[in-house]
């Protein structure tokens, strides 16, 4: 077979000059690009009608079925190679956020020492600077025990392995708040006038920083909210997640499908901007906690409510609206009988994510108590079966005639209703 011819040549060349086994970091996004561009060159030539078999040439049927198993083995030495590289970048991952985390700490010596110029190093510069010092020790050694999970992103991967944007959020306003903190108690314990350190005491009342609080508690609380209510829509088959290779920092601000989703862009936006804006009055008056206004802070709770909804709309189960029987041009119409094709109209059967080959491969269909994977029909650039609304599966030989159920089970594992139809010999 082509695909074990390409897994041999994966392995001989395995530490030759280029490694493809997917054990060693550099070798692994080779290999999964070197699977991708076989993967794709056998799906276009397929769909030119190249590379077909004699023995299964004559049948349309047989050549579809042979191409789709073809299809199908190579997408899933894809995926395989998808895996290595993701787990292989999440395993360099660590290092690289902890050398940005550092980066970051430079970065504000720098701001602090061009802005010192004339106006002289102060108590709140070198509490701001160990502060940020003690956080970013703590987040590379956070970094270094999640190493194998993307070190100091690790909590906001989510269960499908893409960025949360509920806990990126969170997590930006605690680090933020930890940090206040910390410049705080910098400035208490250099602190050597009684009157200056009862003032730094008030700066930690709640009066202080009343919107920086509110806005910490919403969010946190929206990131353990919208983890909920996602993993009971999974569970209760109204919401289909499929598994990411690996995180990318689109997943912030689109959906599982790679589109830009407005719920996500404008609640990332305008926590950035308050975020922002608290990060200024907190260098303007490193004293107390930064005063956010409510006007900023009642519109952050306005977006983490429209975060909330957007969560709450998105998905939807499939669902079968109409089974026909597939005919081709000039054909006659005619009852549904075993061996025939049926094309399956409805929604929703490609769940977001899941336009690869290796997950549309996992789709089938129900027909009675017969399961039947659904063929995949390659076209120049994708498929065309298949696809979110219109699935084509020919109906088992093994079928009894008589009224039967047809029901799709998508590539997240969720089931369709049932939709009858009536078959005869």
């Amino acid at each position: 077979m082509a695909v074990q011819e390409a897994r041999q040549s994966a392995d001989a060349g395995a530490h030759g000059g280029g490694c493809t086994c997917g054990d060693c970091p550099h070798g692994a996004r080779e290999g999964h690009r070197r699977a991708v561009a076989a993967f794709l060159l056998k799906r276009d030539e397929f769909a030119a009608g190249q590379g077909l078999p004699a023995a299964v040439a004559h049948s349309a049927s047989a050549s579809r079925q042979w191409v789709s198993e073809e299809l199908t083995q190579s997408a899933e030495l894809v995926a395989e190679r998808g895996r290595a590289e993701g787990e292989a970048w999440l395993a360099r991952l660590w290092s690289r956020t902890a050398y940005t985390v550092w980066a970051g700490v430079v970065v504000l010596l720098l701001v602090q020492a061009l802005t010192a110029i004339g106006a002289g190093w102060t108590a709140a510069r070198t509490a701001g600077l160990l502060a940020a010092v003690l956080a970013a020790g703590a987040l590379t050694a956070a970094s270094w025990f999640h190493r194998a999970r993307g070190g100091a992103l690790a909590p906001v991967i989510g269960e499908d392995n893409r960025l949360s944007t509920s806990r990126a959020v969170a997590v930006a306003w605690v680090l933020f708040v930890v940090y206040a903190v910390l410049v705080l108690v910098g400035r208490l314990a250099a602190a050597s006038d009684p009157a200056e350190r009862d003032t730094l005491i008030s700066g930690l009342e709640l009066a202080r920083g009343a919107g920086v609080v509110t806005v910490l508690a919403v969010v946190c609380g929206i990131a353990v909210l919208v983890r909920r209510v996602v993993g009971l829509r999974v569970l209760g088959q109204r919401l289909q997640k499929v598994r990411a290779d690996r995180p990318r920092a689109a997943d912030l601000l689109t959906d599982d499908a790679g589109r830009g989703t407005f719920a996500d862009i404008q609640y990332v936006v305008i926590g950035a901007v308050a975020l922002l804006f608290a990060a200024v009055r907190l260098a303007r008056r490193p004293d107390q906690l930064p005063d956010l206004p409510w006007g900023l802070a009642v519109v952050v709770l306005i977006s983490a409510a429209t975060y909330l909804a957007g969560k709450y709309a998105e998905g939807g189960r499939p669902v079968i609206l109409s089974v026909v029987r597939a005919r081709e041009a000039g054909d006659l119409d005619g009852p549904i009988r075993t061996g025939d094709d049926i094309e399956i109209r409805g929604a929703g059967f490609v769940p977001p994510g899941a336009q690869g080959a290796e997950r549309l491969s996992r789709m089938t269909v129900r027909v009675g108590t017969v399961h039947v994977h659904v063929p995949l029909v390659p076209v120049t650039g994708g498929f065309s079966n298949p696809t979110d609304a219109v699935l084509t599966v020919p109906v088992p030989a093994d079928v009894e005639p008589g009224r039967v159920e047809v029901q799709v089970i998508t590539a997240a594992g969720v089931e369709t209703n049932r939709y009858a139809i009536d078959v005869t010999d």
